[in-house]
């Protein structure tokens, strides 16, 4: 599986150059332009590496990485830190806050890339949660079990499979192809109407949490933790 790698800054320009690169070497990239997004979606996503500017609107590149440090969820996402300030005592305030590396604008995009692979080969595997756990529905791996508010439900397999992988996807959406590939294993020819009699299944047992399980209509999908609070993807 790619490693995944969240790119913040406020400059489109370089966004969409950091990123095109860092994709053409396999990694795939999500971005955001400000601080509080950032906090917000390294939280729900949980990406194997942070690309992070330093100078941002709203708040800057050490205070999110400070909060990234201090969130028990994010605190060992490695951290790479772009800025144009140069000197030592700014380097030593990125890496004071948490930060694991420290490239300096204008840099070589050979150089940025062989900091991230340097960093995503120093950086430990995230374990695999053996429960997992939103709202009233809880998956515990090692069981094999789903519990929804404490009574265990009979899921078949691939039903089993499929809800953990979109409970792990942390509300990102996951299209049919890689739900069928999570759920029925890879090289299985099934058609997209398949995942979706699972996926109504799925939505059966989980009662009156059936709702946190979201059509994204045209691309396939996602659970959310509070689906009253996200209507957009309803069946």
């Amino acid at each position: 599986m790619a490693r995944r790698i969240l790119v913040v800054d406020d400059e489109p320009d370089l966004v969409e150059l950091v990123s095109y690169n860092l994709s053409q070497q396999g990694y795939e990239v999500f971005h955001e332009s400000n601080g509080f997004d950032a906090l917000r979606v390294a939280s729900q996503q949980a990406p194997d590496l942070i690309v992070l500017d330093v100078m941002m609107p709203e708040i800057p590149g050490t205070e999110v990485a400070r909060r990234l440090r201090a969130n028990p969820t994010t605190s060992g996402i490695p951290i790479l830190m772009l800025t144009a300030r140069a000197s030592e005592g700014d380097q030593l305030a990125g890496l004071s806050v948490g930060a694991d590396d420290y490239v300096v604008k204008p840099f070589s995009m050979r150089v940025l890339l062989a900091r991230v692979e340097a960093l995503l080969r120093r950086a430990p595997k995230q374990a695999t949660p053996q429960r997992l756990v939103v709202g009233g529905v809880v998956l515990d791996l090692g069981a094999h079990e789903v519990l929804v508010d404490g009574e265990a439900q009979a899921f078949t397999p691939t039903e089993f499979r499929l809800l953990a992988a979109l409970l792990s996807a942390s509300g990102r959406v996951l299209d049919r192809d890689e739900l069928i590939e999570k759920g029925m294993g890879p090289g299985v020819a099934v058609t997209d109407r398949a995942i979706d009699v699972h996926i109504a299944a799925v939505r059966r047992k989980l009662g009156k949490h059936s709702a946190m399980v979201q059509t994204v209509r045209g691309v396939g999908y996602r659970v959310v933790k509070d689906a009253a609070a996200d209507p957009a993807g309803k069946a």
